[in-house]
């Protein structure tokens, strides 16, 4: 049966557009996604085990409608639209209160290096179990010295007999404890000892020879890992891209993963509006509702237009990647810069505007303030953003 995802009214392979005014389609899409998101979270609660919970619930429910990848081929149980596709979902499962974790990291990421650069096996694999929300996968990149910097890792793939070694460590990757395999970025080391091209290597989470530690982060309901490969083993059929096209794959999934992290963060900029709208619309202190002052209302409606600016970026940079054009690298960190600045705004002005109400667990701002504020650090920091856009649209000297 066709799903609602299916019949958008958006096609993967169209020339790069964006329609100024959501289809009747996506109008429903959005409002099927946010109903689904609500009833799983209704009587949730706030802690680590009752998150994941619920992830498991959100995800299995998503899939049951076809919204859990969206992105990926039909063939294998998406829905064939790209990431156009995924954006509106994203945002909607953020503007519920979720974290859109699958979504992004094996639905965008994974699901996108897949389609392009797997093999026949590896997309038989992974893409239908990802699809159909029986299987994820965290991606394991950031190193505690270089950072996301690919130049300059240190995890290293080399040569064992017909298959590799695995050795290294990463960082900062989530949902590593909870999820199937762990897709995992490392260096070739070639016969002369030296550290060559970046490679991609699926490793499986029962791997002998990985162990994790949990990185405690305050206020963040994604459990993120510290994890460690000592000379884990790694069949060829286990690297997407062989020992050449590790990189282009890299690069291919790095995009999707900055244009949904937008369509999130556009997703938190919404929820923060709608509670701070509706309270400044209640609450009274003198004669009429706190929102008739602008000292209350020009903030609000100043998040509002960043909001909507973020979105029109955010759905740019989606139509740009689905069409491989090459302006989509620049339009998806243009995005996530935008939609991060847009979520933080947003919070921030919401919180203000409750007093001191904003900071208790009441009135649901706090619980999504520490994702909201680092977005601006991952993935791909603000710094990062802006240094690449000095240097490749500006034509000013590289600073780093």
């Amino acid at each position: 049966m066709a799903t609602t995802a299916q019949h958008m009214g958006v096609s993967a392979d169209a020339a790069p557009s964006i329609p100024l005014v959501p289809s009747d389609e996506e109008l429903e899409l959005r409002a099927a996604v946010r109903g689904i998101c609500e009833a799983v979270k209704a009587g949730s609660g706030h802690g680590a085990d009752e998150h994941k919970e619920v992830q498991t619930r959100l995800i299995a429910a998503l899939a049951e409608h076809g919204f859990n990848a969206p992105n990926i081929a039909e063939e294998w149980g998406g829905g064939g639209l790209g990431i156009t596709g995924l954006v509106p979902i994203v945002e909607e499962i953020h503007a519920a209160g979720h974290i859109a974790a699958s979504q992004v990291l094996s639905a965008s990421i994974v699901g996108s290096l897949l389609e392009h650069y797997g093999t026949p096996g590896q997309q038989e694999e992974w893409l239908r179990p990802i699809t159909a929300g029986t299987k994820t996968l965290a991606f394991g990149i950031t190193e505690p010295d270089a950072g996301s910097n690919t130049h300059k890792l240190r995890t290293e793939l080399r040569r064992d007999g017909d298959g590799y070694r695995l050795k290294g460590q990463k960082v900062f990757t989530s949902t590593a404890g909870e999820s199937d395999a762990i897709l995992v970025v490392a260096r070739f080391r070639g016969e002369d000892g030296k550290l060559g091209l970046p490679g991609l290597a699926i490793v499986d989470g029962g791997a002998e020879g990985l162990s994790m530690d949990e990185i405690p982060v305050p206020g963040w309901p994604e459990k993120t890992y510290q994890t460690f490969y000592d000379d884990i083993r790694v069949e060829a059929d286990q690297l997407i891209g062989g020992e050449e096209a590790g990189l282009a794959a890299l690069f291919h999934g790095l995009n999707p993963e900055r244009i949904c992290a937008a369509a999130g963060g556009c997703g938190w900029a919404r929820r923060a509006i709608e509670i701070g709208t509706s309270y400044a619309k209640e609450r009274v202190v003198w004669k009429e509702p706190i929102g008739a002052h602008q000292a209350i209302a020009h903030p609000l409606a100043e998040a509002q237009i960043q909001y909507d600016l973020a979105l029109l970026m955010t759905r740019k940079a989606a139509a740009l990647a689905d069409a491989g054009a090459p302006e989509a690298g620049y339009a998806s960190n243009v995005a996530k810069f935008a939609a991060a600045k847009a979520a933080n705004f947003a919070l921030d002005r919401a919180i203000q505007t409750h007093g001191g109400n904003g900071v208790t667990e009441e009135y649901g701002l706090t619980e999504f303030w520490w994702p909201v504020r680092t977005l601006r650090i991952a993935p791909v920091s603000e710094e990062m953003i802006l240094n690449n856009v000095a240097q490749h649209t500006l034509g000013l000297p590289r600073s780093y």
